[in-house]
């Protein structure tokens, strides 16, 4: 079976429309990209994936949609303007500027620079000769902390404008706003504000598609909770993270947990979840023990009050923030890997098919008159009939096999062939994508036949 490459997906991705080059037609933005019709769709099922199991499924879990741009006070706050920076360096043999960090875990996986200090990073460089991605000669500036948030300004005029920031994390929108959701949906600790919503960073990409871009959606879960409950709350949420990409459709063996030797400055643990993508492991989900740290922060710099008060033991305290984050982007790529295929067929023919969950699949069914002229009245009346409860596809273009890999290759689980039985006898032919087997039913019954094929 064929292994596809970083580049070969792109080239699928361009050539069916799930992801487009940003800004094409001007020669693009490096590392911007824009969702295409079936890579729009696709995005949104993961989002409905997420809800169904983070949202919906939940007790006490609530969603939010914070806006990007939030008061300047809240970064400082947080932390982000003095300390959420990337230790980058420059060639001076070729101009271009790499992250330190990148740089020798690439060159040796076992190094892990995640533990190391700026000097002993710049240290392990030169002593090895790590050389330049580009052009291949080590000759790198000293290290330098460069800020990663995106800054715009507000105001009239240009004297008169105020600094702002594009968010570099959902996170900080539901933290300021656990009053206003505990005070709305009257609700206790333990409970749950899930985001999800762009954000922005201003950070050296190694490339890699979508893997690494400077905008990008995430799929937030914070769980406040008292602490003494927390440890065992992080812990589920590494495992609950794992079941939530089986659930989309990523094998057990594609998945690794991978635990931080070197902890933020708010965490008192943290775990990524990481994908075998075919440049290696990468992070897909980060599952972070944030402490009281948020909202004790927020409580200061706002002068606002952010204690939870329990009834049962008349105490108040700062609840502890469990945070389970997930790259909308990355996921979709890993999808993509996960379920794209060639495979070789009877004599000797070959197909590609996207083996997508069906409740992800951009498009749930290809409704096909075998021969235009004489079937395409009813099956135009067939394809409307199932347009309104799922999204349906209709082509009359050329033979029935060509139609049939058309949609195998775009991921469309099941195809209904209008034929002369349907218009002498009501009766389709119903074909599934993955075994390509096919069964006979009335039209009639194909309401309560698709009824239960799509989780959510």
């Amino acid at each position: 079976m064929k292994k596809f490459t970083m580049e070969d997906l792109m080239a699928y991705c361009s050539q069916y429309g799930f992801i487009f080059r940003g800004s094409e037609i001007y020669g693009g933005l490096a590392n911007t990209w824009d969702y295409g019709p079936l890579g729009t769709r696709f995005k949104n099922n993961i989002k409905d994936a997420w809800r169904y199991f983070f949202i919906q499924t939940w007790d006490n879990s609530y969603e939010l949609d914070s806006d990007i741009l939030m008061n300047p006070a809240v970064w400082e706050a947080s932390g982000h303007l003095a300390g959420f920076s990337d230790p980058l360096l420059d060639c001076r043999s070729c101009k271009t500027r790499h992250r330190a960090d990148n740089l020798i875990n690439e060159y040796n996986s076992e190094a892990n620079a995640d533990t190391m200090t700026q000097e002993e990073m710049l240290h392990y460089i030169k002593e090895n000769q790590i050389p330049c991605p580009k052009c291949g000669k080590s000759d790198f500036t000293d290290i330098r902390q460069f800020n990663l948030m995106f800054a715009t300004q507000r105001g009239v005029t240009e004297e008169g404008a105020a600094a702002i920031y594009l968010r570099p994390e959902n996170a900080q929108g539901e933290y300021v706003n656990f009053l206003n959701v505990m005070r709305t949906m009257r609700t206790k600790l333990p409970f749950g504000i899930g985001q999800i919503g762009k954000a922005f960073r201003n950070e050296i990409t190694p490339g890699n598609f979508t893997f690494r871009t400077i905008e990008f959606e995430q799929m937030e879960y914070q769980t406040f909770c008292r602490k003494g409950e927390d440890e065992a709350l992080y812990e589920y949420f590494k495992s609950y993270g794992i079941q939530f990409f089986e659930f989309l459709g990523i094998k057990t063996e594609h998945l690794r947990h991978h635990d931080h030797e070197k902890l933020a400055h708010y965490a008192k643990a943290a775990c990524d979840i990481e994908y075998l993508f075919p440049f290696g492991w990468g992070e897909i989900n980060g599952t972070h023990n944030r402490t009281d740290f948020d909202l004790t922060r927020h409580q200061e710099y706002s002068g606002k009050s952010l204690e939870y008060f329990e009834e049962e033991t008349k105490e108040k305290y700062i609840p502890y923030i469990i945070e389970s984050t997930y790259g909308l982007d990355r996921i979709v790529l890993a999808l993509l890997f996960e379920a794209l295929e060639e495979e070789e067929l009877e004599k000797g023919e070959t197909r590609q098919v996207l083996r997508l969950s069906p409740s992800l699949a951009p498009v749930k069914i290809n409704v096909l008159p075998l021969i235009k002229k004489r079937h395409a009245e009813k099956a135009l009346e067939i394809y409307k009939g199932l347009k309104r409860k799922y999204m349906v596809s209709y082509d009359d273009a050329g033979n029935i096999g060509k139609r049939y890999r058309r949609g195998d290759v775009i991921g469309t689980p099941y195809a209904v062939t209008v034929d002369d039985d349907t218009l002498e006898k009501g009766i389709v032919t119903v074909r599934q994508r993955d075994t390509m087997e096919q069964i006979r039913l009335p039209y009639s019954e194909l309401e309560s036949y698709f009824r239960d094929k799509f989780q959510f």
